[in-house]
């Protein structure tokens, strides 16, 4: 009686959250919207304790919240030479973060960064777009295809699990980072997603990390993904490369002539 009072609750957990999902006409799983994390993965995907900002930011605001992080396992598993590295990012953060120079934040990072992304899908095409530098990917169904060059964002090959949207991503240059703490990546880098709707607002999303330039093994993380409602619940333009141009060029600028130096 109890296996059976038990399995009755197992498929009628099942059947009430497939029936949550929101479906287009050919049964997919509808994923469109607008979606954000509510997580501090962009600071950094392993655990970490609270700690002053890594900035001159004065106040509460700059410090960096203590939390238990989105890694199966803990620990990102670096080689030696991988793990050297990233410590050496950490600590050139401010110079070196492909986020704070506006660059294209890659995959996976592009999905936790504290910026709404949207999804937008049809029965013909599947667009992901990115508030954050107006980054944007664009899925390629049931196709083996290799990326004709490394890039940003890679080349995202895609195809239906059931309810769950997998997405192998591959193609990248070295010049992304995982978030603010230096933890960083090849060339060889591949990324597998799976997004699976829980419901009408919720996502899990994982994504498996493979590089065997830098780790001795794949790693994984996890985070749910939240619908935004609301007259919020859309993209505005952080097109950001014009509020870092200081910082990038600054050194070139000329000093000014004086009227006096050119007798």
């Amino acid at each position: 009686m109890l296996l059976r009072n038990v399995l009755i609750t197992f498929f009628s957990v099942i059947v009430s959250s497939s029936a949550d999902i929101a479906r287009l006409p050919d049964g997919t799983p509808d994923l469109n919207g607008v979606w954000q994390v509510l997580n501090t993965a962009n600071y950094n995907l392993e655990p970490h304790p609270a700690k002053a900002a890594m900035a001159m930011v004065p106040g509460p605001f700059g410090p960096i919240p203590a939390r238990i992080g989105v890694i199966d396992g803990g620990q990102i598993p670096y080689n030696v030479e991988g793990r050297k590295k990233q410590i050496e990012n950490q600590k050139n953060w401010l110079k070196e973060d492909p986020e704070v120079k506006c660059y294209l934040p890659g995959v996976p990072r592009a999905t936790y960064q504290p910026f709404p992304f949207q999804i937008h899908q049809s029965e013909s095409a599947f667009v992901f777009t990115y508030e954050f530098a107006g980054a944007v990917r664009n899925l390629i169904f049931n196709s083996d295809e290799e990326a004709p060059i490394d890039s940003w964002m890679g080349q995202s090959n895609a195809v239906w699990e059931g309810d769950t949207l997998a997405i192998r991503a591959t193609g990248f240059n070295d010049s992304t980072w995982f978030d603010r703490a230096g933890n960083h990546h090849s060339d060889a880098l591949k990324v597998t997603e799976r997004y699976t709707p829980k419901n009408e607002h919720i996502m899990e999303y994982e994504a498996l990390i493979e590089d065997v330039n830098v780790f001795t093994r794949p790693w994984t993380i996890r985070m749910p993904i939240y619908k935004r409602v609301g007259r919020d619940a859309q993209l505005l333009q952080f097109k950001c490369v014009e509020f870092v141009e200081e910082l990038l060029y600054g050194e070139l600028r000329k000093t000014p002539v004086e009227q006096g130096d050119l007798k």
